[in-house]
C-alpha cells in the first residue's frame, strides 16, 4: 500500500513539472513571436521619400527624422570613428533633403512668422496651430529661424549635429562639425549685409585658416576651404551693404582697417593677415577702386 502510495506520489510530481516546463516552453514561444513580430513590424516602416511631395504631412517627415536618428544612434555605438565619419556625411544630406521640403511645406507660416513678434525682444505670440508645429520641430531638433529683414527659415537648432556625433567621429570630423555648430550660432548676413562683427568674422577666419593647416589631408579638406574662402570675400572686399571700403573716396572704411590691425597684429603669420596687408598696401599706394579685386586675388 505504500509503494502504491508513493507510485503516485512521484507520477503525479512527474506530470505536474512536464506541465510547469510545457508552460515555460509555450512563454519562450509566445515571447519569441512577440519579439519577431516587433521586429518585422520595425522593418516593415519605411521613412517617407526625400524628394518633397504635397502629400506628406509634416508628422511625415517628424517620424522619418526620428526614424532616422534612432538608426543613426544604434549604427553609431557599433562602428569606428572612420565608419561614422561615413555615417555623418549620409546624415547630413538626408537632414538637409527633409529640412528643405518642411521649409517648403510651410512657406505660408514662413512669410508671417515675423509678424508674431511681440514688443519683447525675441519673443512671439504663436498661434495654436504654429505652436504645435515649433515643437513637433523641436523634437528632431529643428527650429523657426527669424533671419532678419522678415525672412525666417525652418534650420537645425546650432550645435544639434555635434550632440549626436560628438567624440564618435575622427578629429577631424569632430572639429569641423564642431565649428559649423559655432559659426551656427548667430545669423550671418541677411540681403548682404553681415549681422556679426568684423571681428567675429576674423576669428571664423582663423579657425577655419587652423582647420585647414591641421587637416591638410581631410576629405573634408574641400569643404573647409571653400568655407574659409567664402567668409574671406566678404572679409577684404566687403559685401553690399557690408562694405569694407569706400569706392567713391577710394579708401577703406575705419572700422576694417581697425580690424585688419588687430588680425596683422594677433595672428601675423596667417594668411588671412597676409590678405589684409595686401589690402591695405593697395589703398595706400592708391590703387584704383576698379583694380582692388584683381590686385588681391581672391577668387583663385
Amino acid at each position: 500500500m505504500i509503494r502504491k502510495i508513493i507510485a503516485v506520489g512521484v507520477l503525479s510530481l512527474l506530470i505536474f513539472s512536464c506541465k510547469k516546463e510545457a508552460e515555460k516552453a509555450a512563454e519562450g514561444v509566445t515571447a519569441k513571436d512577440s519579439i519577431a513580430k516587433t521586429e518585422v513590424k520595425e522593418d516593415l516602416f519605411k521613412p517617407i521619400d526625400t524628394a518633397c511631395s504635397p502629400n506628406n504631412k509634416t508628422e511625415d517627415y517628424i517620424t522619418a527624422f526620428q526614424w532616422y536618428k534612432a538608426k543613426i544612434d544604434k549604427e553609431i555605438a557599433g562602428n569606428s570613428p572612420v565608419q561614422n565619419d561615413k555615417v555623418y556625411d549620409d546624415y547630413v544630406k538626408i537632414r538637409t533633403k527633409y529640412t528643405d521640403c518642411l521649409n517648403g511645406l510651410h512657406a505660408d507660416i514662413l512669410d508671417k512668422y515675423t509678424d508674431y513678434h511681440t514688443r519683447e525682444p525675441d519673443t512671439y505670440n504663436l498661434p495654436a496651430n504654429v505652436k504645435k508645429i515649433a515643437g513637433e520641430l523641436n523634437k528632431v531638433g529643428l527650429e523657426f529661424r527669424v533671419m532678419g529683414e522678415g525672412l525666417t527659415e525652418i534650420r537645425s537648432l546650432p550645435g544639434y549635429d555635434y550632440s549626436v556625433f560628438k567624440n564618435k567621429v575622427t578629429p577631424d570630423y569632430d572639429g569641423y562639425i564642431l565649428q559649423l555648430a559655432k559659426d551656427n550660432k548667430e545669423n550671418y548676413a541677411v540681403n548682404g549685409g553681415l549681422m556679426i562683427t568684423w571681428e567675429e568674422l576674423g576669428d571664423r577666419l582663423i579657425a577655419w585658416e587652423n582647420f585647414i593647416n591641421t587637416y591638410p589631408k581631410s576629405p573634408l579638406i574641400k569643404r573647409a576651404k571653400k568655407e574659409y574662402n567664402d567668409y574671406l570675400l566678404d572679409y577684404i572686399l566687403g559685401m553690399d551693404s557690408s562694405p569694407t571700403y569706400d569706392r567713391t573716396e577710394g579708401k577703406l572704411m575705419d572700422d576694417t582697417r581697425e580690424e585688419y590691425n588687430r588680425i596683422i597684429k594677433k595672428y601675423p603669420n596667417s594668411n588671412t593677415a597676409k590678405k589684409a596687408k595686401e589690402l591695405i598696401a593697395a589703398f595706400d599706394a592708391q590703387v584704383p577702386v576698379d583694380q582692388i579685386e584683381e590686385k588681391i586675388n581672391l577668387r583663385k
